[in-house]
C-alpha cells in the first residue's frame, strides 16, 4: 500500500470509529489533535449523564484485528499518554476529569474492536 493508500485507509477507518462512538452518544471534541508530546487520533466527550468524561482513541487498522493491535508499540503508548496528559492539562478541570483511554481496531473488512481503558496507567 503507498504512502497516500495508507494515509486515507487511516482516515477512513478513524471516520468509521467517530461513527460507531457517536452512535453510542459520544460527541466528536477533536480528531488527529497534536500537542508536544504526541497526536490522538479521536478525542471525544461523554455525554453528562454518562459522566461527561473524555474519551482518547488510538486507531489501529490492518488486515486483521490481530495484526491492527500489533501494531502499537511500547513507544507509541507512552507518547500517547504523555498528550492525553497534555490535553487534559488545557482544560478546565485538568487532570481532575474523568478520562479513559481506548484502543479501536479496525480489519480489512471493517469490523471494528474497541478495547476500553487500554492504556491509561
Amino acid at each position: 500500500m503507498s504512502g497516500a493508500e495508507s494515509y486515507w485507509a487511516g482516515r477512513s477507518a478513524e471516520a468509521q470509529v467517530a461513527r460507531h462512538y457517536a452512535a453510542q452518544g459520544l460527541a466528536v471534541v477533536a480528531e488527529r489533535w497534536r500537542g508536544k508530546r504526541g497526536e490522538i487520533d479521536l478525542i471525544l466527550r461523554e455525554p453528562e449523564a454518562a459522566g461527561g468524561g473524555y474519551v482518547f482513541v488510538e486507531v489501529k487498522k490492518s488486515r486483521d484485528l490481530a495484526r491492527a493491535a500489533e501494531r502499537l508499540t511500547a513507544r507509541q503508548i507512552a507518547r500517547l499518554q504523555g498528550a492525553g496528559e497534555e490535553f487534559l492539562a488545557s482544560q478546565p478541570g485538568g487532570m481532575a476529569l474523568p478520562a479513559r483511554f481506548d484502543v479501536a481496531l479496525v480489519d480489512g473488512q471493517g469490523q471494528v474492536q474497541i478495547i476500553e481503558n487500554a492504556l491509561w496507567g
